[in-house]
């Protein structure tokens, strides 16, 4: 058994990784410990593609291409809610040594996302098209559960939102069923010790900004 509790807080996003495979077994066990998430009506509504040697090295070249002519957008947040993204940069780009004034390194930067920052496994996640809120807020449990169950493992991970900006492209080459809405990417592998963003562990607010209670 693992330590719940060290996972959680061993848990990052990771920025760069080794070439090294991940054993297939340990990526079996941590999926079907991710099978056990709840889910709205016991539906499981979750789909998980993964791509590694050609077909991610495919997936990987198309995306590439396709986000070198086509620079990719940004998933819009509200004003209010900007400055978590600028603040996170900071921290992660700062870790890079790439300044902020920097926008060709940034740029450069960015594009690591469509090699999936060197993983050799790549995931795309996804969810029936006509399914709704809870059903992806089942599929987001899932997820949390995989990536703590591989984080027990020694495996890394970055859950990659911005391989959604190229829906299409992840469809073709991975012959992903249209009625399949892509919700993200996951990278999985072995963390390189030796680039310094991936000893980053991003701050986190105090529980009571986010969290209530009433009555006693």
């Amino acid at each position: 058994m693992f330590d719940l509790e060290q996972a959680i807080k061993n848990r990052h996003s990771t920025r760069k990784f080794l070439s090294q495979p991940v054993p297939r077994a340990l990526l079996d066990e941590a999926l079907a410990l991710a099978q056990l998430a709840p889910s709205n009506s016991n539906i499981q509504p979750w789909r998980l593609v993964f791509a590694q040697g050609v077909p991610r090295d495919r997936l990987q070249e198309a995306l590439l291409n396709q986000a070198k002519q086509q620079p990719p957008y940004s998933f819009g947040l509200p004003e209010a809610f900007w400055h978590y993204r600028q603040e996170l940069g900071a921290q992660v780009y700062g870790a890079m040594g790439i300044a902020r004034d920097d926008k060709e390194n940034r740029q450069l930067a960015l594009l690591h996302n469509y090699e999936f920052f060197g993983a050799p496994v790549v995931g795309i996640v996804c969810m029936h098209q006509d399914l709704g809120v809870a059903d992806a807020l089942s599929v987001g449990m899932y997820l949390q559960t995989l990536v703590l169950s591989l984080t027990a493992r020694g495996i890394d991970t970055c859950v990659e939102v911005s391989l959604a900006a190229y829906p299409e492209i992840i469809r073709s080459e991975l012959n992903i069923p249209p009625e399949l809405s892509i919700i993200c990417g996951l990278a999985v592998g072995y963390s390189d010790p030796d680039f310094p963003a991936n000893h980053l562990h991003i701050s986190r607010e105090a529980v009571e900004k986010n969290v209530t209670f009433q009555g006693t």
